[in-house]
């Protein structure tokens, strides 16, 4: 036999051109995966040609490390036919692999087939040198070559199938495959070559009918296959950045997408997207002849939590309603943020009773108290309710009439749901025309103050004064306060309001007591959201200075609803004003839901029984018996009582035995103008009898 031997850098060669292969071919596996269509086709050609030829590669690479004492070539056909062998078998392996699924049994008859394939094409290389007399095998050691190829092939296919997928940390993974796959395939090869025997008097067929010259077939390989591989691994390292790339501008644009849709406070649908929302609802509803509701919801006193806590608190308070919303929703529900503190929830319904039914949960789960950022917060919600096709076929028409029920809902006392009813379109359009004269009013210095007196029991003197706001506008004449107030409420117009009624008023009382009333304090009405309104300190304190004004001279009057809305709120603010030194009278007591425990806490110096109590007063019955009992727990509580509506001696006397300080009503003052007061005082003091 003749002796063989190898070149030990041609025998590392061929290991590391093996290990480049594997790593194409699971490179090559990835891009096929992760493409579909012409790309996934034009991907596996391609890979097929880089992982065949550089499995073929390592053969031959392994092939020029083999020497024999006689001069080798190799036949071009059978050469070539064998690289065909090897590209085939790598494109039935990337085609396997790239499948969704690779079941035991697929996987075993897949390693059969590229196991032969790559067989195949070594003992087809080997047959290229045309030996004469034809090369010897040992049985064992080729049936080992073989069993050598399938192993390989199964593994390779169980590893290229585990890595296809590009996920966090797949080079390293990758790279360590390589490595087992380029050991097994140098495994295959070397047992075939020791499996090959050539006996004495050998010669090379090829090299004599003029086949490739050994040197220049590793020239050509070694040129080749490193060429191929660097183009492929690079062309696969630029499309996996290039799908990266293109998979974060998915993402970028699905963000974009969201944000423009969603509100960013709640993530929550917002107008754009609650609107498509709408005309799909609709479009479906008329061709299947179904119903659904809108609810329209606006928070009440959210503004307020806001004004005293600061807008991280309310931000925080608007997520946890957004979660609350949210626990009432079926599945097919939509529930969208319009902005500020209005939501509108989109429901089917078979009839009005569902969509009160859920109305009524709503309020009930939103009036309980929250705790954000270690603050309890009170808010409650007004709902208005629009049904299709009741109540408006097209978007803007059932928008608009669930607000204007809304509206109703909250003239009618808040924390509650309504219906929509024709008659509300025209109160809505009045409301808004309302809303608009209101903001030029203040511009155009429309609104005046009335003063009416308060006088010490029975008759007098004049101890002070209660501002009146007074609305006088053009053409129409004195609008009453009870229809502009609560739009001003409600559209937070009383803020801008208030705080000129504020500083007027401490304007007059500068130029009284520059006329020589010093003894008069102006007292001044402050609603709800002024109350709650964080400048309301500020707003005092900058009057009273600007007017040179003692803060005694100025009381703030406070319904006792008002105050205990938040009564915690309301303490905290009411305690600021106190500190100004400013007096705090509490307005219309025995109307609303004192609470004892609060009521003693604030810092109050007056208490005003509501004229309620005083229109049926009469000696003997349940009002005198009433008003009895306010007395008493004012003076325990220190403060001074005053008793408003006063239209009767009979009222004026009783009220004074009772024990009032000081009385006030049209039997001793009516509310006139700054200028008028003064001259009118005399003619209102009617002596008792």
């Amino acid at each position: 036999m003749l002796v063989s031997s190898y070149s030990n850098v041609l025998v590392l060669f061929s290991f590391v051109v093996a290990i480049l292969a594997s790593y194409t071919a699971l490179n090559m596996a990835g891009r096929v995966a992760s493409t579909q269509g012409r790309a996934s086709m034009l991907w596996l050609g391609g890979g097929s040609f880089a992982m065949g030829l550089g499995i073929w590669a390592m053969h031959f690479v392994g092939m020029l490390a083999f020497s024999l004492p006689i001069t080798l070539g190799y036949d071009v056909a059978l050469t070539t036919l064998s690289l065909v062998i090897a590209v085939g078998s790598s494109a039935f392996a990337l085609w396997l692999v790239c499948q969704n699924e690779l079941p035991r049994r697929r996987l075993v008859v897949g390693a059969l087939l590229m196991g032969a394939g790559i067989a195949t094409m070594h003992y087809t290389g080997m047959a290229a040198m045309r030996m004469m007399p034809g090369v010897i095998y040992d049985p064992a050691l080729f049936s080992l070559s073989v069993v050598f190829a399938v192993l390989a092939s199964g593994a390779a296919l169980w590893i290229a199938f585990r890595l296809r997928r590009d996920t966090g940390h797949i080079l390293w993974a990758r790279f360590g495959a390589s490595l087992v796959m380029g050991c097994a395939i140098v495994g295959m090869h070397y047992t075939g070559m020791a499996a090959a025997s050539f006996p004495d008097g050998s010669w090379c067929g090829a090299a004599v009918a003029g086949g490739i010259d050994v040197k220049y077939l590793a020239v050509v390989v070694i040129v080749v296959t490193l060429s191929v591989f660097a183009i492929a691994l690079a062309v696969a390292t630029l499309d996996a950045r290039a799908g990266m790339l293109a998979s974060s501008l998915d993402r970028a644009n699905s963000e974009l997408v969201q944000l423009a849709l969603h509100d960013n406070l709640t993530r929550l649908p917002n107008r754009v997207l609650l609107e498509d929302r709408l005309d799909q609802a609709i479009r479906n509803a008329s061709k299947g002849g179904h119903r659904f509701a809108v609810l329209f919801l606006d928070l009440d006193g959210f503004k307020a939590v806001n004004d005293v806590y600061g807008h991280h608190v309310g931000d925080e308070l608007l997520r946890d309603v957004s979660r609350r919303i949210l626990a009432c929703k079926r599945n097919e529900e939509t529930v969208a943020r319009l902005g500020g503190d209005e939501f509108v929830v989109l429901v089917d319904i078979h009839g009005p009773e569902d969509a009160a039914l859920l109305a009524e949960e709503l309020v009930d789960l939103l009036g309980e108290p929250y705790q954000v950022s270690g603050v309890t917060a009170h808010v409650s919600a007004s709902i208005g309710i629009a049904l299709y096709p009741e109540n408006g076929r097209t978007r803007h028409d059932l928008m608009v009439n669930a607000d204007a029920a809304m509206y109703h809902a909250k003239e009618q006392g808040r924390s509650g749901f309504r219906f929509f009813e024709m008659a509300m379109n025209a109160n809505v359009h009045q409301q808004l025309k309302l809303q608009q004269d209101l903001r030029r009013a203040l511009d155009r210095n429309e609104f005046t103050l009335h003063y009416q007196p308060k006088l010490v029991s029975p008759n007098g003197p004049v101890v002070g004064v209660e501002a009146l706001l007074r609305w006088n506008k053009p053409g129409e004449g004195l609008v009453p306060p009870d229809q502009f107030l609560p739009v001003a409420e409600r559209t937070g117009l009383i803020i801008p309001i208030g705080n000129w009624v504020i500083d007027e008023a401490c304007r007059q009382m500068r130029e009284w007591r520059d006329a020589g009333h010093g003894v008069w304090a102006v007292s001044v009405n402050v609603s709800t959201a002024q109350l709650n309104h964080m400048g309301l300190v500020d707003t005092l304190r900058d009057a009273l200075v600007r007017h040179a004004i003692e803060p005694g001279h100025l009381t703030v009057e406070v319904t006792e609803s008002t105050a205990m809305r938040d009564a915690e709120t309301s303490l905290a603010i009411l305690n600021q004003v106190a500190a100004l030194g400013v007096g705090i009278s509490i307005d219309d007591f025995g109307t609303g839901y004192s609470s004892l425990l609060y009521l003693k806490q604030l810092p109050a110096d007056e208490l005003k029984i509501d004229r309620g109590f005083v229109t049926e007063l009469a000696r003997g019955n349940d009002d005198e018996a009433i008003v009895s009992a306010i007395i008493a727990l004012g003076k325990t509580l220190g403060m001074k009582i005053v008793a408003e509506g006063v239209e009767t001696v009979e009222q004026q006397q009783l009220l004074t035995r009772l024990g009032c300080n000081a009385l006030q009503g049209f039997l001793l003052g009516s509310p006139v103008s700054a200028a008028e007061l003064p001259a009118t005082l005399p003619a209102t003091l009617p002596a008792s009898a």
